[in-house]
């Protein structure tokens, strides 16, 4: 067992995990196509646990003008057109939440910060409680903002009275993808491609969000 196994423990990745009725929605915002892959993979990890998910997109806010000039924009736009709009009622089914969002200026992009905004109903009714969520994010270098992203997202989710299951070091899968325990992160070179093993890192992230709210929903059983 090598250093990285001895101090996280064995990595559970490969691991058949048994679960019933935990329901995970996948909420991404993407302009490049990249965090529509994480979230792709987030749920196909979901459902490797046992988990039920389902994949959605938040409204699109920029003018169309703008994203039909833009040959990457536009193509993720039709790439995902298939994808329904999420919706509060899609918060008020899923036990957990993954959100997977660029960052724009060390920040939320509008997209996603205007549907958090449009939860205040939700949160009034005590809907969002024990809510398990966590996130990811992406950038165009190593340092341009992915884990001030998540952070910031996650402080709403301390006004919603989630519960934050973030990867941490839970696995050595994590230093592959580039070490961030908040969530996993992406740095997308030039060409559009993603630095790192960052599969198996969602993967994993989505196994342990999708756990965690099993532990929880059964303790409320």
């Amino acid at each position: 067992m090598g250093f990285l196994d001895r101090l996280f423990g064995k990595s559970t990745e490969k691991e058949t995990i048994s679960m019933t009725n935990v329901n995970l929605a996948v909420i991404f915002y993407s302009m490049g196509g990249t965090n529509y892959q994480l979230a792709q993979w987030a749920a196909d990890g979901a459902k490797e646990a046992g988990a039920e998910a389902k994949i959605f997109k938040v409204t699109e806010l920029a003018p169309e003008s703008v994203v039909q000039g833009n040959e990457v924009w536009k193509a993720t736009t039709e790439k995902t057109a298939h994808i329904p709009e999420a919706k509060s009622s899609d918060l008020e089914w899923a036990d957990a939440i993954i959100f997977s969002v660029p960052t724009r200026f060390g920040n939320l992009p509008s997209q996603m910060k205007q549907f958090l905004d449009l939860q205040g109903g939700l949160w009034a009714q005590g809907k969002l409680v024990n809510k398990v969520v966590s996130a990811m994010s992406s950038a165009q270098n190593p340092h341009g903002g992915q884990e001030a992203t998540i952070l910031s997202l996650y402080t709403s989710m301390y006004h919603w009275g989630a519960i934050i299951a973030a990867p941490g070091y839970t696995d050595p899968i994590t230093f592959a993808a580039g070490g961030n325990p908040y969530g996993t992160s992406v740095t997308v070179d030039e060409n559009g491609k993603m630095v790192g093993d960052v599969e198996a890192a969602v993967k994993h992230q989505a196994k342990r969000t999708v756990t965690i709210a099993e532990y929880i929903k059964k303790g409320q059983q």
